[in-house]
């Protein structure tokens, strides 16, 4: 059977469309000045891979919605820049979390910094790497809106979908604040975790994605419930996966150092639910470890096996599989198209295994 990500050629689709903003606006962006190069490539390395996830889940909140087979191609178009978006909350993200790698690729900042070093520029290369870094993500948000908002809909129909993208976007900028506050605050409870998880993954990856699609095929109040009912749960399901995988994933999958979760001190819902069940040498010890920029593969497993021995992993996987139920409970009961059913069943299944 192929990927979910795979019916109706998503992803090559996708793909090209992103290719092709890319390409037209590097025309803008050399006719100001050759200088400019550099950003252009940088996010062409950036979007040359990924799932594609948000524009799945926009395409086939469409789809479910039963829109009308006549505009297939804009609502391709208009999910399509979903990735932009993605491509501006990544690269911030890496900014804010002093990543060195993203798709087994250096972090936009820390190629713009080998850059400065290279050409033995004045100043500091980190400050001119993270300039540069907030600078093109700010671009891929300003190119997001006019991937969805130039697809040929009615204008009624954008004007549904931009409520949704609004809101969206405001979600997913409080959510990266709330995940700001925890690390500055050193962690705290479950469910604050769940919280931040809620807002900076689970509404912004499946939740809003569906309702975008949805909005741009006028669906009932109904669909729009049936996609919550399913893809707030999903959207919590994969982000613990990523958590878990953050900690225990292998590099070649996660295209991240082992364990870089645990060096950045991210402070997950996998990583408070040890705190919170850890002996005084185990607190000890992941006060200790937990975000060590210069953590060891030592210090990884010591950490891993906190983990692991406090029931926590177990306690994740358990949340994981039970969110998954609560999702698909809530899609066998919605008036959805019969092959999007099948197909966001099967993306329910792989965004919570990550079996792309």
């Amino acid at each position: 059977m192929p990927s979910p990500l795979d019916v109706a050629d998503l992803r090559p689709r996708v793909q090209q469309i992103v290719d092709t903003t890319i390409a037209e606006q590097s025309v803008l962006l050399t006719a100001v000045s050759p200088d400019l190069t550099p950003l252009v490539d940088a996010l062409t390395s950036l979007l040359s891979g990924g799932k594609r996830l948000r524009p799945a889940f926009a395409y086939w909140g469409w789809r479910g919605a039963h829109g009308d087979e006549a505009f297939e191609p804009s609502a391709m178009q208009a999910a399509a820049g979903l990735e932009f978006l993605q491509a501006c909350a990544l690269i911030h993200d890496d900014v804010m979390d002093g990543s060195d790698t993203r798709r087994g690729l250096p972090a936009a900042h820390r190629r713009f910094a080998g850059v400065h070093r290279e050409n033995e520029w004045l100043g500091s290369p980190e400050t001119f790497g993270t300039g540069a870094a907030i600078l093109l993500g700010d671009l891929c948000l300003s190119w997001a809106d006019e991937v969805i908002f130039n697809a040929e809909f009615p204008p009624e129909a954008l004007s549904r979908a931009k409520a949704v993208y609004d809101e969206m976007r405001t979600e997913l900028m409080a959510g990266q604040y709330l995940d700001l506050l925890e690390q500055a605050r050193g962690g705290g409870s479950v469910e604050r975790a769940l919280n931040v998880v809620r807002y900076k993954s689970a509404k912004y990856t499946i939740e809003r994605p569906l309702h975008l699609g949805a909005a741009l095929a006028d669906a009932s109040p109904d669909v729009f419930a049936a996609y919550s009912g399913y893809g707030l749960p999903l959207g919590e399901a994969f982000q613990l996966r990523d958590d878990i995988l953050g900690v225990f994933g292998d590099p070649e999958e996660t295209g991240k150092p082992a364990g870089d979760d645990l060096r950045e001190g991210k402070r997950t819902v996998l990583v408070a639910t040890a705190v919170e069940r850890c002996s005084p040498a185990q607190a000890a010890a992941m006060r200790n470890h937990l975000g060590d920029p210069g953590l060891d593969s030592h210090g990884v497993a010591e950490l891993r096996a906190i983990i692991t021995e406090t029931g926590a992993l177990a306690q994740t996987e358990t949340m994981i599989d039970d969110l998954l139920e609560r999702s698909l409970a809530s899609l066998s009961a919605a008036d959805l198209d019969s092959t999007a059913r099948e197909v966001l069943t099967g993306l329910a299944h792989a965004a919570t295994r990550r079996a792309f």
